[in-house]
């Protein structure tokens, strides 16, 4: 199961609205069939495992770390695959809250005669999947904003200049972060400052960029900036309080997405939840991390530092103020690890409930 859930996170970033499942199928102490979801979320990792198993799934045991899906679409469901193929056992790791399996596929395996068994490594398989659960669940996305600051903890020298924080090992652990996440998040302010493409520049070819967000209350984004101008190659959207379109913007490929209110974090992450983001990464400024951060919304916190680097009074600070007057007030992380990135470090804090 664990080599099954390496495999998921393989898929992570590329197969939203879908959960990311990996699939082992052994057969006398033999890998027969392995699989992974696909990008785009199909085929699924199952579907993928019975290809590769061929005749030898029958009588295999299929360990997957998500329950199998019960609801057919343009192909038969996963559990009846399974069963269709011989499979003798399935052993999966987490249920699916998703109401149309939600037990429904393994009451499907066990009317065909299929041992079904669950519970193993589930704790790890709901971490993997915790944007997904989240999304079912809370009807918001997993939330994790990306941090560089100097050793004093600003952001830039001032406000409106783009500063280079960190080195190359830490912007290269970056990019793989952005690649595992569905989309990317800034405010204008981030666009208009420093004009990013918000791309992965990896040299994996296979990697595929997520989607590019920006809250943008009155629809300020330049027709010339980079993300509009790559928005036919990398889906831009633009959440705005604004309701007509700029003529400039027609026809250039960003998706203009109207809300009343985009101060309020909840709504604006209800509204990505429901186009189908799982997984969300806020790269923000200090404004955009201060909402999220007060907001009580910020799942994980990756903090880049540069220890060598010190701005001064006159930098950016991470968090614009917060207006938080009572220590009991404060957002509550944990760190769980800490990393050295050549002359860098990166600590990674969970949120405490």
């Amino acid at each position: 199961m664990a080599a099954a859930l390496r495999l998921a996170g393989v898929c992570l970033g590329r197969v939203w609205p879908n959960p990311a499942v990996g699939c082992l199928i052994i057969k006398d102490d033999k890998t027969v069939g392995r699989g992974w979801t696909q990008p785009g979320g199909r085929p699924h990792a199952e579907f993928e495992a019975l290809q590769m198993a061929g005749a030898k799934a029958k009588g295999a045991t299929a360990y997957v770390t998500l329950e199998p899906c019960a609801h057919e679409g343009e192909t038969r469901s996963c559990a009846r695959l399974l069963a269709g193929a011989g499979v003798k056992r399935v052993v999966y790791s987490v249920s699916d809250p998703d109401p149309r399996t939600a037990g429904k596929g393994a009451e499907i395996l066990k009317k065909a005669g299929v041992q079904v068994d669950y519970g193993l490594l589930e704790e790890e398989a709901k971490t993997l999947n915790k944007g997904y659960f989240l999304k079912q669940t809370e009807g918001r996305p997993l939330v994790t904003m990306k941090l560089a600051t100097s050793r004093d903890g600003k952001i830039a020298e001032r406000e409106g200049v783009e500063t280079r924080i960190t080195g190359r090992q830490a912007r290269e652990y970056s990019h793989h972060l952005r690649a595992s996440h569905d989309a990317i998040l800034v405010g204008i302010g981030t666009v208009l400052a420093d004009d990013p493409d918000l791309t992965c520049r990896l040299p994996d070819k296979d990697v595929t960029s997520p989607v590019r967000i920006v809250l943008d209350t009155n629809l300020r984004i330049p027709v010339a900036s980079r993300l509009v101008q790559s928005a036919n190659k990398v889906p831009v959207w633009v959440v705005t309080e604004q309701t007509e379109i700029p003529p400039e913007l027609a026809g250039k490929g960003v998706e203009i997405v109207s809300l009343g209110n985009i101060k309020n974090i909840k709504q604006v992450l209800e509204l990505i939840a429901q186009k189908g983001i799982t997984r969300l990464l806020v790269e923000g400024g200090s404004g955009v991390n201060a909402s999220f951060l007060k907001s009580g919304l910020v799942d994980d916190i990756y903090w880049f530092t540069a220890p060598h680097l010190t701005i001064g009074a006159g930098g950016v600070p991470a968090f614009r103020d917060l207006d938080i007057t009572e220590p009991k007030d404060l957002p509550n992380y944990k760190k769980s690890s800490e990393e050295g990135l050549g002359k860098d470090i990166v600590e990674i804090l969970e949120r405490l409930d």
